[in-house]
């Protein structure tokens, strides 16, 4: 879902520009920070705030392609002054420009837009053009956290995960049901979701090997 325009857009970037890393060259000066963990399409940005706040000693990026999206996450991460977290203003596709292999230890996709006609495909980030760059940043121990409220995009995800190798771990169509998840960090769409009775389906994948 396309957001509207924020009032005072560019105003508002500028007071947080502190957090953005604005090209793949500056995305470089962080190497200190390895390995990195990724949440690709950060919405508001309660996930990454709040994960960022519990895990002080690990460094964070946000990928957000909506610019009127990330402001809201960017406001939300300044006021919690955290200094372990930064974001893109990316497509998903372009994040091989920003990280080397094995540069990221986790990529979170949360409640990404499924996409549902068949036309759109393409466009899901659970496909496997999608997935051919997350392998190539991955380290040799990483993996992919995936969380759906829909479960045509889960099935579809799961299918496209297996055809391409990955191996899949803690498949649940219920994860707040499940003992494991209890440090589970929701995010926005997660809490509106669980209110309303729908169940979090979630899966962790792991790259095929070399």
């Amino acid at each position: 879902m396309r957001m509207r325009k924020k009032k005072n857009g560019e105003a508002r970037l500028e007071a947080c520009d502190h957090l953005v890393i604005h090209s793949p060259e500056e995305m470089s000066l962080y190497s200190d920070k390895l390995p990195m963990y990724l949440e690709i399409g950060c919405g508001k940005g309660g996930f990454i705030r709040d994960t960022a706040k519990r895990n002080p000693d690990r460094f964070y990026i946000a990928a957000e392609l909506q610019t009127s999206a990330i402001i809201t996450a960017l406001e939300n991460s300044n006021a919690a002054e955290l200094d372990n977290v930064r974001f893109i203003n990316v497509n998903a596709l372009e994040l091989g420009e920003y990280f080397k292999k094995g540069d990221v230890r986790e990529i979170y996709l949360n409640f990404s837009d499924p996409w549902p006609k068949k036309g759109h495909t393409k466009r899901r980030l659970t496909y496997r053009s999608f997935l051919g760059v997350y392998k190539n940043i991955l380290s040799d121990d990483g993996c992919i956290v995936m969380k759906t409220d829909n479960d045509g995009l889960f099935e579809f995800s799961l299918e496209e995960f297996a055809e391409n190798g990955w191996s899949l771990e803690r498949v649940t169509y219920d994860l707040h049901s499940e003992e494991w998840a209890r440090d589970n960090i929701m995010t926005e769409y997660e809490k509106n979701f669980s209110s309303q009775g729908i169940k979090i389906k979630s899966f962790v994948a792991r790259p095929p090997k070399a």
